[in-house]
């Protein structure tokens, strides 16, 4: 199955699948509004204001898996997101990144990309490990905000934890290649 294949509901509730992004270069993250790395939203909004004409755009799926730090609603992470950092990207429902209940794209992501590139200091993994909050598996989502880069035909680039900002050199590496 392609990942232009997979059901995702909007962050309004209607039914959608990634094929309106076909041909795109994607960056598909999973976001919070509570969180320590919640600023990032600024640098994501940055970064597709940029990019978006030459066909990039970032898609938001909240998660609450992660200490609650998404307890809202659809409609109040809509709310924050628009008045706390100007998000204007596509936002969607909740899903689930981890479990037995993960999101078929995140099943499809992952299964792609296993592993994250992470910080040099290897910094939030640290801080999770000593507080005991490290996924027992190697392979899930470490914490909010881990990013997925999908090229424009599809395929799952690269995967970067979720303390590698998009300014980072771990990030635009990689990110510049994508429209190459």
């Amino acid at each position: 199955m392609s990942i232009y294949d997979i059901e995702v509901n909007s962050i309004t509730g209607e039914k959608t699948s990634l094929a309106a992004y076909q041909g795109k270069v994607l960056l598909i993250v999973n976001v919070a509004s509570k969180c320590g790395l919640t600023p990032q939203y600024e640098q994501l909004e940055a970064l597709y204001k940029e990019k978006a004409a030459a066909g990039f755009e970032v898609l938001g799926f909240p998660c609450n898996q992660f200490l609650g730090q998404e307890p809202g609603t659809e409609a109040e992470i809509q709310q924050f997101c628009s008045l706390t950092y100007d998000v204007t990207f596509p936002m969607f429902a909740k899903v689930e990144v981890n479990g037995a209940n993960r999101h078929p794209l995140y099943q499809t992501l992952i299964a792609a990309q296993p592993e994250a590139i992470k910080t040099a200091e290897g910094g939030l993994a640290k801080k999770l490990g000593e507080m005991e909050l490290l996924p027992k598996n190697a392979s899930d989502i470490m914490w909010n905000f881990e990013k997925f880069l999908v090229s424009a035909d599809g395929q799952v680039l690269a995967r970067f934890a979720p303390d590698v900002t998009v300014t980072s050199a771990e990030f635009t590496s990689v990110f510049d290649q994508a429209f190459k």
